[in-house]
């Protein structure tokens, strides 16, 4: 039998699918524009100003679900994983044009060596944003601890990076918008493996950590 709260709780799940595709999008257009050296700055910004409007709806209506239907601890988890995986997806959007931005100002990596790492963090970035809203849709819990091996991969090319700038010249432009990116790129990661860490919460009630 269907209860009142389960429209409310299916609503919320659609507004978080949305801003998920949306997070994806934006974290995928900013990376491949750097990557692909292909100026998207305004493209990026709108959409990550679209993903901040998208926060404030979907806390009211866990708000609104939590006043009128007296969730019970099942319900809870889910409204509390869901509030905490709308902000990772808010952060997505705030990094991405944090990328934009570095590249607008600095220009992209040009320097062969370190591109190569730079693609191959993205591409594993990438992937783990993926996850993480394939993940969020189905509840699928296994799907969601894969997000640990990713996240280590990310941080293992994360510290070649920076062991590789430290011992070698760059120019002082390239040194600086490389290293930015791959901290966000790191961070993009990080919130990745946090929405796993919250789909594991709300279908098994497991607090774990995939970092």
């Amino acid at each position: 039998m269907k209860r009142l709260i389960d429209a409310g709780l299916e609503q919320l799940a659609s507004m978080l699918f949305r801003m998920g595709e949306l997070a994806q999008k934006t974290v995928s257009l900013s990376i491949m524009s750097y990557i692909e050296d292909i100026p998207r700055y305004t493209q990026v910004k709108d959409l990550s100003d679209n993903l901040s409007l998208m926060t404030d709806p979907i806390e009211d209506t866990t708000f609104e679900i939590m006043v009128r239907f007296q969730p019970v601890a099942s319900d809870l988890r889910i409204l509390k994983s869901y509030i905490k995986i709308c902000y990772d997806f808010e952060r997505f959007g705030r990094y991405a044009f944090d990328i934009s931005q570095i590249y607008e100002k600095l220009g992209g990596m040009k320097e062969p060596l370190f591109k190569k790492i730079i693609e191959e963090m993205s591409e594993e970035t990438l992937k783990m944003v993926k996850i993480s809203i394939q993940s969020l849709k189905s509840h699928e819990v296994e799907l969601a601890r894969t997000l640990s091996a990713s996240e280590k991969k990310v941080d293992e090319l994360y510290y070649q990076y920076l062991n590789r700038l430290i011992k070698t010249n760059v120019t002082k432009g390239s040194a600086i918008s490389s290293l930015l990116v791959v901290r966000y790129l790191e961070r993009i990661a990080d919130h990745a493996a946090y929405i796993g860490e919250s789909i594991i919460y709300l279908a098994t009630g497991e607090k774990i950590k995939l970092r």
